[in-house]
């Protein structure tokens, strides 16, 4: 059954105790198959992580808007103004007014910078200003630099988008400073004391789930260092020496991918997909949903979702179990070979995004 998500906790301290824990606020409206279309939405933004590497390109790549399923409340200036943001670890620019609009306060100081920045699927263009961030009661982040989004397309239900990726990705979004980078939340709340290191933590679990474990994490945190590959190296990039399913080897060797949240399901390079779906007897792809389906019978270690709702929203039929592993639409070998996505972990793995020691981590929950 697909995962219904209602929480996250993100974590800006180098301990889990003491963290600043966030609820996310689900998307309203949104019914029928408002999901359809998630995986070439995927695989257009894997296409445009993946041109970072292949020339300095003006255009970041970011959350597929159209599908963003949960927001942030978050404050700006003083006294703040709420926003429904989405948290993106893809994307590094910081943003609001594409649905509530900016509002202007004593602690708004104009930059003289415009503000320009193109998404796998939307865009905003404005002005840059230094504001205050409120991130909990007692987590505020002053001197923080946004965009007041004045134009904007396809940010349907959300206001903006709060970007906690690699510094450089901020780089040629202004103007007319387009060398000039942008200081992420996490790097300034680390410049003005309020963590020690500069480490986000996100977990995505259902509502049940969470009120259990209150956000908690059992065990060590395995961290593995950020990739020296590119394109992954751009972003939360990781190697992985080998993968399997069963008794087959879908994943050959060391090669790179990224961790995303901005990302719906897990995605691999075209051929290991094959070698996957192989793997799975009576398995095929289904062209309508572009999801794997998977055989009404038990298939471990893998767990299929299946529910009216989840089939609905996702447009497919009523009673077949379909699977959260899909192709990249591009071959292995080319830097950036895998996604791992924001919620297909079911809920059982938090990841965490350490900028101090450039590395990412792992632990379950």
């Amino acid at each position: 059954m697909f995962r219904s998500l209602s929480a996250l906790t993100l974590v800006a301290s180098a301990a889990i105790v003491g963290a600043v824990t966030l609820n996310l606020d689900p998307v309203n409206g949104r019914t029928g198959s408002y999901l359809l279309g998630v995986p070439e939405a995927d695989r257009a933004r894997a296409a445009f992580l993946k041109s970072r590497g292949s020339a300095r390109v003006t255009t970041v790549p970011a959350t597929q808007l159209a599908y963003v399923q949960y927001t942030l409340s978050v404050g700006v200036g003083s006294p703040a103004t709420y926003y429904n943001i989405v948290l993106d670890t893809g994307s590094s620019n910081t943003f609001v007014g594409t649905g509530k609009k900016y509002v202007r306060t004593s602690t708004s100081i104009p930059t003289g910078e415009e503000v320009n920045v193109t998404y796998g699927s939307g865009f905003f263009s404005g002005y840059e200003y230094i504001d205050q961030v409120t991130i909990a009661p007692d987590f505020v982040i002053r001197n923080q630099s946004i965009g007041d989004a004045l134009q904007s397309a396809d940010f349907e239900g959300v206001d903006g988008i709060i970007g906690v990726g690699p510094l450089i990705l901020t780089e040629g979004t202004l103007y007319p400073d387009a060398n000039a980078t942008i200081q992420t939340v996490t790097g300034n709340a680390l410049t003005q004391g309020l963590i020690q290191t500069e480490v986000i933590g996100v977990y995505f679990a259902p509502a049940t789930k969470y009120s259990q474990a209150n956000g908690a994490y059992y065990g060590e945190i395995t961290y593995t260092p950020v990739t020296q590959t590119s394109p992954s190296s751009y972003y939360w990039g990781i190697n992985v020496t080998g993968a399997t399913y069963g008794n087959e080897m879908v994943i050959p060797g060391s090669y790179a991918g990224i961790v995303d949240t901005g990302t719906t399901l897990i995605y691999i390079a075209d051929d290991w997909f094959k070698t996957y779906q192989a793997a799975i007897p009576g398995s095929y792809f289904d062209n309508s949903t572009g999801l794997i389906v998977i055989p009404n019978r038990p298939c471990q270690p893998f767990v299929p979702w299946t529910s009216p709702s989840a089939n609905k929203a996702w447009g497919g039929e009523p009673g077949v179990q379909y699977g959260y592993v899909g192709p990249l639409g591009a071959f292995s070998g080319e830097g950036l070979d895998f996604i791992m996505d924001r919620n297909s972990w079911n809920g059982s793995t938090r990841s965490i995004f350490d900028t101090t020691n450039n590395r990412v981590g792992f632990a379950y929950t």
